[in-house]
């Protein structure tokens, strides 16, 4: 059993330090640990100080491409090392390291293919009263859209199964956290969280630019993704409510109209068609982008059926390989 501990990385050449020496060396039920940095366009040598302080992997991206994609990277990268678990973590050491055997114990046992760390938000001192309330809000929201019940959808200490990996693919920019839960969700991945502890801060949140840029980013990355993954959904209900508005307004104009006083009110009939025609075209529109969603959904398994069938293609040829070298040997 191979574990990879990830962490994606902008600019933590001095935080780095703390986080890889409370990383855990060996445990139960685990063979191998490796760690891999993933160096989003870092300025300040943190690819350099990984490689120093003795990490077994560095994926470096000459430039900066956000959270999003450097967790997407770090994912693909363990899964060709022939990670059997992935273990993602932030570089700023927020998370307690020694919670990762808490973190895996689920996919080790059977029970789930992805864990969340669920963080005492309410407990964390250096989040803010409005940071707090928005974490629970985001997290509701989160577990109504993808029919889960993780109640810390924004924390980044998670741990992923082999096949959960696979299964993954990220469309936002902003970041990873919220879109992997609801395609877990919609994917019927097993999903589940643990408690977990915190570390004092080291730095300032760069995800969290201004509250107004969280809750924007967050409404839109959520929407986004609902309407990707349920597009009849999400255009049906538009459309109704389209169509709807243009009921009411023909009700109003038929009563106007059988107690003598329709000439007045001409124009209502021609919102009402308008309202009409543009609920229907929207509906249908849903009707589109479910064919288009049921493809995807095929092309996606495609996917990673092929995905893993190279997983363990490449397993086995490095496995022949060893076996060679050690008849060689003798």
């Amino acid at each position: 059993m191979k574990l990879i501990i990830q962490i994606p990385c902008l600019n933590e050449k001095d935080t780095l330090p703390v986080t890889i020496k409370d990383l855990p060396r060996s445990l139960p039920g685990v063979d191998e640990i490796e760690y891999l940095i993933i160096d989003d366009g870092s300025t300040d040598g943190t690819a350099e100080a990984a490689k120093a302080l003795g990490v077994h992997h560095v994926v470096r991206f000459t430039k900066r491409k956000g959270l999003a994609a450097a967790f997407m990277a770090g994912i693909d990268a363990s899964l060709q090392l022939g990670a059997d678990i992935i273990v993602n973590t932030d570089a700023d050491n927020q998370y307690n390291a020694s919670d990762i055997e808490k973190l895996i114990a689920p996919i080790l046992g059977g029970k789930a293919d992805y864990v969340v760390g669920q963080r005492p938000v309410n407990e964390i001192e250096h989040f803010s009263f409005i940071k707090k309330k928005l974490q629970s809000l985001g997290s509701l929201v989160v577990r109504i859209v993808s029919g889960t019940d993780i109640p810390d959808a924004t924390s980044g200490f998670r741990a992923l199964s082999r096949d959960a990996a696979l299964k993954m693919n990220i469309f936002s920019e902003y970041t990873y956290t919220l879109e992997t839960i609801i395609q877990a969700g919609l994917k019927g991945v097993a999903i589940t969280s643990v408690p977990i502890r915190v570390n004092p801060q080291l730095r300032e949140s760069r995800l969290i630019k201004s509250v107004s840029d969280y809750i924007k980013k967050s409404i839109i990355t959520i929407f986004r993704i609902f309407m990707f993954h349920k597009p009849l959904a999400s255009f049906v209900y538009l459309g109704a409510a389209v169509f709807s508005m243009g009921l009411i307004i023909g009700v109003r104009f038929l009563y106007f109209y059988l107690t003598g006083h329709g000439a007045g009110h001409i124009q209502s009939l021609i919102l009402l068609a308008v309202l009409l025609t543009i609920g229907f075209n929207i509906m249908v529109l849903g009707l589109v982008g479910d064919l288009i969603s049921v493809n995807r959904r095929l092309i996606e398994d495609v996917q990673f059926r092929i995905r893993k069938m190279e997983i363990e293609l490449k397993g086995r040829e490095g496995r022949r390989k060893e076996g060679v070298g050690r008849n060689d040997g003798r």
